[in-house]
């Protein structure tokens, strides 16, 4: 059965997060393989210790791209003659740059992905004492009644059966975890949309499969054993449930971080309206700029956070590496290139 967690067992009376995992206090080095950071090689309190928001996305470079963008706004400086610096490029897998309080990694696709990520994230937000984080997936998807370009800020997150919980087989045994997000989180993002914004912003249910193509109901995947009619009368039937988007991360995204304690929430854009088509038709150059629509809002979330602590304007390194010990540093490296 799917239960909700007390707090006092995700975070400790100070803010700072709590892992639920004994084990990792009796280990001699924590290490994040797919991050390419350890817990003695690192000192992950120097480099992370000021973090308040983690923002992630699809691709390394669309959350390069938000990384830069967000400096701007925030008003966050480099010393002279640096760089933003990629802190996990020795992973090969994933991409973080820190701005500030700010994170910005790349989660791949679909729930595997995100939740191995969401593993490493959490244990670093633990190892650094980062004190009441705030998470954002910031994504594309695929609009269910609303055209292409509209923001949409998920409510809910359910599974292709409409159940709003992830299932996953652990040692035998089906493991349910409620995925919840944030309603005041949602709430106080909707409030940032502009009437001047040339798009819309909408809140709803967003339906997370663990496939791209037969489990959005597509016609164009290599295998299809269902009718176009099957396919309309499957998206009518959610679409009067209150889904408003399909994608493929929200569900592990709002169960782990949940699951934590951590408050989050999912701002996609919209790339098609599923009831009309399945393919991506528009122009990249079109495409671009709805991808910067859900980075826009964040954006204006943080920026008003940080104006309200007045945080503002700070100046610090790109991601740069504290490390404790050269030797567990190096080991750290190796293994999270040989690493599967």
């Amino acid at each position: 059965m799917a239960q909700d967690i007390p707090q006092k067992e995700t975070e400790y009376p100070d803010g700072s997060v709590r892992l639920r995992n004994p084990h990792i206090q009796l280990m001699d080095q924590d290490i994040l393989y797919h991050l390419a950071l350890g817990s003695e090689s690192h000192d992950l309190v120097s480099m992370f210790g000021d973090v308040k928001f983690v923002c992630l996305g699809g691709t390394p470079k669309r959350m390069e791209q938000f990384a830069f963008s967000i400096m701007d706004e925030i008003g966050h400086k480099l010393p002279a003659g640096t760089t933003l610096l990629d802190i996990s490029r020795y992973s090969y897998r994933y991409s973080m740059y820190k701005v500030g309080p700010v994170l910005a990694i790349s989660h791949g696709m679909g729930i595997p992905s995100v939740g191995i990520l969401l593993h490493e994230v959490i244990k670093l937000m633990y190892h650094a004492r980062v004190r009441d984080p705030i998470f954002f997936r910031i994504g594309t998807c695929g609009g269910i009644g609303i055209e292409g370009g509209t923001v949409v800020i998920s409510e809910d997150a359910v599974d292709g059966l409409l159940r709003p919980t992830l299932e996953l087989p652990v040692l035998g045994k089906l493991l349910q975890r409620p995925a919840k997000l944030d309603k005041k989180l949602a709430r106080e993002l909707k409030s940032l949309a502009s009437a001047e914004d040339p798009y819309d912003t909408v809140t709803g249910r967003t339906m997370c499969t663990y496939d791209f193509y037969e489990g959005q109901g597509r016609l164009d995947g290599a295998f299809c054993d269902y009718t176009e009619a099957d396919k309309m009368h499957y998206m009518t039937q959610i679409h009067k449930a209150g889904v408003v988007n399909i994608e493929m991360e929200s569900l592990s995204f709002a169960a782990l971080t949940h699951h934590a304690g951590i408050k989050a929430a999912v701002v996609c854009v919209t790339l098609m309206d599923r009831l009309k088509n399945d393919q991506v038709l528009a122009p990249k150059e079109v495409l671009d700029e709805w991808q910067s629509r859900p980075q826009i809002l964040v954006s204006r979330y943080i920026k008003r956070y940080l104006s309200m602590k007045g945080r503002l304007s700070l100046d610090g390194p790109g991601g740069s590496m504290c490390v404790k010990s050269p030797r567990r540093f190096k080991l750290v490296q190796q293994e999270s290139e040989t690493y599967d």
